[in-house]
């Protein structure tokens, strides 16, 4: 039987082209003891005259279309950046609209909560609607009416989250079609040519990814090692890199060591930002922090982080004081399916029944639609109403994916400010007292330890 060769992935952060700039607040990161709140400001900017180079497996060099824009400095972190479809500021979130729609809103709503920056899942549209009919209609941004950044995964991490029977090998990786069955081939090149079709602003490299909770090290290790031997390819078969940025992945699993190896590798390479993946699947926090923490250390402080699948509010905080700029989840919008409602002091059920007679907004001083009163341009919508649409009503999960969506970037947008202020470290005191109302002996051991071994004590007064 033919093998049917295609390519996919899932999402990654930003890029810009020609006249576009990038900017990142950065976080301070000193050799031992990286004090990540002293007062220090930086102001960094790289003209996009000046193109940076990805290097080839031959040592070529290849023009980028991202420059990056250093805004501030601070104890703890990093903040803004253009793309050819727009500026997007960092550290940011990107809510994911997995096959060119996001559940639960439409584009419109989607540009008012102020995203500059969502995800397209390479695997999903690499299947339906399928290369030539992203060809025809001239790429993603048109195909689904959105004027604004894309970045697309090229399909890895699909090998681990949804396809049981996939083999993987030097060539790349068989599975079967999930729609019909057919045997399909996904190598780097093919990854790279279907995201070169989407046209999305930011493009990932095929990594071969491996669960976190694997015992098999030796196949971690080889996983790793060709993950970089991929990206070269992937650096070759990369047609537009004056307009898309293609992206690194660092895999290594939990094994720092593997890690640095990995780190190593990818720098010498010099593409226009490094992600790191892999994560989020069911490791403790502590090792990933660690992970985190590793990985940024060796990262040059002039490209962009991305911390791959990460949405929770408290590993997005520690996240960034850790030096990661750019995060995706699907669980804000997926949570609000199930009726959960995102709020500053963490998250409540609205189908739960003491909700029925509580005629208070979702979250008082919130700014979304749903929240905002009728006579300030918002609907007004109350907990009692939302309880009521939330059990049966398909627009309950609409109306919450608008609040949660809007709650998402809304943190990341105190997030940059407190970046921009240098203040960073109360940001974080302030926002771990609100989710946990103050008491301390509840705050999670995992996020203490990793923001001590960045110079701050969460426990502190």
């Amino acid at each position: 039987m033919q093998t049917k060769q295609t390519a996919y992935r899932d999402t990654v952060p930003d890029r810009i082209a020609n006249t576009a700039s990038v900017t990142i607040p950065s976080m301070q990161r000193q050799s031992l003891a990286r004090s990540l709140f002293k007062n220090t400001r930086v102001a960094l900017n790289i003209q996009s005259s000046k193109m940076t180079t990805t290097i080839g497996p031959n040592g070529q060099s290849k023009p980028s279309a991202l420059t990056f824009e250093r805004h501030a400095k601070c104890s703890l972190a990093r903040a803004h950046s253009p793309l050819p479809h727009g500026s997007v500021p960092l550290p940011i979130f990107m809510p994911v609209a997995t096959q060119a729609s996001l559940k639960g809103l439409t584009y419109d709503q989607l540009r008012d909560t102020g995203c500059m920056l969502c995800l397209n899942n390479t695997y999903h549209l690499g299947l339906k609607p399928g290369q030539e009919v992203l060809d025809s209609v001239g790429g993603a941004h048109k195909l689904q009416g959105w004027d604004r950044n894309l970045l697309t995964d090229s399909g890895g991490f699909q090998m681990v989250s949804l396809l049981k029977l996939a083999t993987v090998t030097e060539e790349g990786v068989r599975f079967l079609s999930p729609h019909d069955g057919e045997p399909m081939l996904l190598t780097p090149e093919h990854s790279i040519g279907l995201q070169n079709s989407i046209g999305s602003d930011i493009i990932m490299q095929l990594d071969d990814v491996i669960a976190t909770t694997s015992p098999d090290h030796a196949r971690i290790k080889e996983a790793m090692e060709r993950s970089v031997r991929w990206l070269d390819r992937c650096i070759d078969a990369h047609k537009y890199p004056e307009r898309q940025n293609l992206f690194c992945i660092i895999q290594g699993g939990l094994d720092l060591e593997l890690r640095k190896q990995c780190c190593e590798e990818m720098v010498v390479r010099d593409t226009p930002g490094i992600a790191i993946g892999g994560l989020s699947g069911g490791e403790d926090k502590q090792e990933f922090c660690k992970v985190v923490d590793t990985c940024t250390g060796l990262l040059p402080e002039n490209k962009p982080r991305y911390v791959m699948g990460v949405g929770y509010p408290e590993d997005i905080v520690v996240a960034v004081a850790l030096g990661a700029d750019m995060f995706d989840c699907v669980w804000p919008t997926r949570t609000a399916r199930f009726g959960q409602a995102i709020l500053t002091s963490g998250t409540i059920n609205l189908r739960h029944k003491s909700f029925e007679a509580d005629f208070s907004p979702i979250e008082e001083g919130c700014t979304c639609t749903c929240c905002l009163p009728a006579d300030k341009g918002g609907l007004g919508l109350t907990k009692a109403y939302m309880h009521h649409v939330t059990a049966k009503e398909t627009v309950g999960a609409h109306l919450l994916t608008m609040h949660n969506v809007h709650f998402m970037l809304t943190l990341m947008g105190r997030v940059r400010q407190a970046i921009l202020e240098d203040r960073y470290p109360a940001f974080i005191r302030e926002f771990f007292s609100k989710i946990y109302q103050g008491d301390k002996s509840k705050y999670p051991e995992w996020a203490v330890g990793a923001l001590k071994g960045v110079g701050m004590d969460l426990l502190e007064d």
